[in-house]
């Protein structure tokens, strides 16, 4: 199960990744480069806190803004 505890993520990998991957081999403190898109619901729920639990837009989706990116310390 995939999880996000803070800035802390746990993340559920299937077997055939582990084999044909070097992602078996990584260590603590090991760089990676996550894609956005698989983190980014991750990072909106950070972001959001308790709006997180806050139904959504009618579209399902909930909506991030130029106005929320900048309130949130994403835009100089």
């Amino acid at each position: 199960m995939n999880q996000v505890n803070g800035a802390k993520f746990l993340l559920t990998l299937i077997p055939h990744s582990l084999k044909e991957t070097i992602i078996g081999l990584y260590k603590l403190g090991t760089k990676v480069n996550l894609e956005v898109d698989v983190i980014a619901r991750y990072i909106e729920r950070l972001m959001l806190g308790d709006k997180a639990a806050e139904p959504s837009s009618q579209d399902g989706k909930k909506d991030i803004s130029m106005a929320f990116l900048a309130e949130n310390g994403y835009l100089k």
